[in-house]
């Protein structure tokens, strides 16, 4: 491995190693802003499709040559199956913890500490936290708006739900129907069929905005979030459900029947049991403003809380400085 540099900046590091894939990304996002908030951590990206890791060096916990203007890490966190060789390679690096998210395909053993899902299947421990759901990048609202504009999150085929685009389209026109007062934004995302989104641009007059995913920006989903006083997700995408339940805004699911044994069907099923989240035949509810839970979902922040708890990270030593950011 080649010298990384020893930080002479009092902020602990954190290495977040990327497969660059939408959600794995959003996950890293999300904890390292929680970790950067409340432990003053300096961010580094690392992407793993850039370095070259021979399965060998995984096995052995050998590091391969990386970046040698990093600073050495204190704490290095992965998410998706593209970073896991180098993850394992660096498991040895003198002084860093190592941290996975999600269920990976080797030994928990190999790393310091798991955070993933409920619905993965693994029993808690000191060093595997369950979250209820995805980690994600959006902060629960202080105040949710009076105004009568409401969101509707499209996703796409997945191994989870039957797809259904005529149903799913049937229950969008159902509550823009219903609702004629409101204002509605509809976006889909890359993996909606071209002809549903076709479809649903059919929709576009003066009450009703359709986004296909070349037209929003990194931060367009809280912006959106924020101004909403309903949300309407399909079920197919667990981080889109999580993202808008953790906004704090009334939030439902279209009725797409789940595939047997599915995880994300379960995962999805958890929040409706435990009433983050509303079923479609309780749209009347979720349109009528009605938060059928009173305390907040924010799994980065309690994440992030669990990481330092568990002494993961280093506390932040003082300095007149302050702690930088390295890199966003």
């Amino acid at each position: 491995m080649s010298k990384t540099i020893e930080h002479k900046n009092p902020a602990p590091v954190v290495w977040l190693l990327t497969d660059n894939k939408p959600g794995h990304r959003n996950q890293l996002k999300g904890l390292g802003n929680r970790l950067r908030v409340l432990a003053g951590a300096s961010l580094y990206w690392v992407d793993a499709n850039q370095v070259t890791v021979p399965i060998w060096r995984a096995l052995l916990g050998m590091a391969p040559d990386v970046d040698q203007t990093l600073p050495k890490p204190d704490l290095i966190i992965a998410a998706g199956t593209g970073t896991h060789r180098l993850l394992l390679s660096l498991r040895r690096v003198r002084n860093a913890k190592t941290l996975v998210l999600m269920k990976p395909g080797f030994p928990l053993g190999w790393v310091s500490a798991a955070i993933m899902p409920a619905h993965d299947g693994v029993h808690a421990s000191s060093r595997v936290l369950l979250t209820d759901g995805m980690i994600n990048t959006v902060t629960p609202l202080a105040r949710i708006t009076d105004k009568p504009e409401a969101l509707v999150l499209v996703g796409g085929p997945s191994p989870h739900f039957e797809w259904d685009s005529d149903v799913l389209l049937g229950q969008i026109n159902h509550l823009i129907g219903h609702y004629p007062t409101w204002r509605w934004t509809i976006s889909g995302s890359r993996r909606t069929p071209e002809d549903l989104m076709s479809r649903l641009r059919e929709l576009a007059c003066p009450r009703i905005t359709v986004a296909g995913p070349e037209e929003t920006h990194q931060n367009w989903l809280s912006h959106q979030l924020a101004a909403s006083r309903a949300v309407w997700v399909s079920p197919d995408s667990m981080s889109m459900v999580c993202e808008a339940v953790t906004s704090g805004v009334p939030t439902g699911l279209f009725q797409l029947t789940p595939r047997p044994g599915s995880r994300v069907g379960e995962g999805v099923n958890r929040l409706i049991q435990e009433g983050r989240i509303a079923r479609w035949s309780d749209h009347a509810a979720v349109m009528a403003g009605k938060s059928l839970q009173n305390d907040s979902l924010w799994e980065a922040d309690r994440a992030a809380r669990w990481v330092i708890a568990r002494a993961l990270l280093p506390a932040a030593k003082k300095s007149e400085s302050g702690n930088r950011r390295k890199s966003t």
